[in-house]
């Protein structure tokens, strides 16, 4: 087993028309859930670490944490850094021993965009990391990515293409209608599939990204507010959405919150019911296991990426 770049991963996703999933993990529950629905599966998958993880759990723990796994699955896996805020974060990841990285300088003017990629790109391609960009912005709110409605951009098929020649990036993530966070659409929710499949038409053989795509199935919004949660209106990206991307050449969705809602729900759940209960594996066993069920569904319902490990 070993930390591998998603190259491979990614050839093997756009010729089965399947998608990769990247999960965010947190702690060490996290992390045990998702190997082994991967392992249960029989599927690749990616584990990815934010810049609110960083600040939570510490990066050398979490490294550590993800070595762990691999040892104790033997499954190879991609350790990447999700929105890299700039050259620095993204340099000191790739010598913290990640295999992938993303540059999210998608706030920035298109050619400042460019250079930052770029450089990030030069730097981590000498040492055998991928790299990850953005171009286009998407709504929402999760960790340090906060982005208004207002201010959101879709992302420019023709601009795209010259983007990724420009820059030598080897995946490219793109703003098509997903959003961070839990609440996702306040009208009905809408992909547009006309601008993936022209950004597909105009790079047949390169890995589109879409970032914000958890679905924030219903069941599980009801589940947690039964045992005090209060989240009203939440709403996520259909699962049958996803699934058609994953045929037009998206080649890695990137799932959050359904993994936060599940594990949330079942922790509440034993706390409601057991409330002498103060043991913290008492209330986190069942945690990972709602994580380990929900990755397996993705895998098996969504991505398509059951049995392609």
């Amino acid at each position: 087993m070993a930390l591998i770049t998603s190259t491979e991963m990614f050839k093997k996703a756009l010729e089965g028309h399947y998608a990769v999933g990247a999960f965010n993990v947190n702690n060490m529950e996290i992390i045990q859930g998702i190997t082994e629905a991967a392992q249960q599966e029989h599927s690749p998958f990616i584990l990815q670490v934010s810049a609110g993880a960083r600040k939570y759990a510490k990066t050398v723990y979490l490294v550590k944490l993800v070595e762990a796994a691999m040892e104790d699955t033997g499954l190879d896996t991609v350790l990447h850094l999700d929105h890299g805020e700039d050259f620095e974060i993204c340099k000191q990841c790739v010598d913290d021993g990640f295999s992938s990285v993303m540059i999210d300088a998608s706030k920035l003017p298109f050619d400042e965009n460019v250079r930052e990629t770029k450089r990030v790109v030069e730097y981590a391609h000498d040492r055998g990391v991928v790299v990850e960009a953005e171009l286009g912005k998407l709504a929402g709110i999760e960790d340090n990515v906060n982005v208004s409605e207002a201010d959101a951009l879709f992302t420019d098929p023709d601009q795209a293409a010259e983007f990724v020649e420009k820059t030598g990036v080897d995946s490219l993530a793109i703003a098509i209608g997903t959003s961070h966070g839990a609440y996702k659409f306040k009208g009905e929710p809408r992909l547009d599939f006309d601008r993936l499949a022209k950004v597909h038409s105009l790079m047949p053989d390169f890995p589109i990204v879409l970032h914000g795509a958890s679905s924030v199935p219903q069941e599980f919004v009801e589940f947690c507010n039964k045992y005090g949660g209060e989240i009203p209106g939440a709403r996520g990206v259909p699962e049958d959405m996803l699934r058609k991307a994953a045929t037009m050449g998206v080649a890695k969705i990137n799932i959050d919150t359904d993994l936060r809602l599940a594990m949330t729900g079942n922790i509440r759940k034993v706390l409601f019911e057991q409330p002498d209960v103060f043991d913290p594996r008492t209330y986190l066993k069942p945690g990972r296991e709602a994580i380990k069920n929900m990755v397996a569904h993705k895998m098996r319902d969504v991505l398509g990426s059951s049995g392609k490990y």
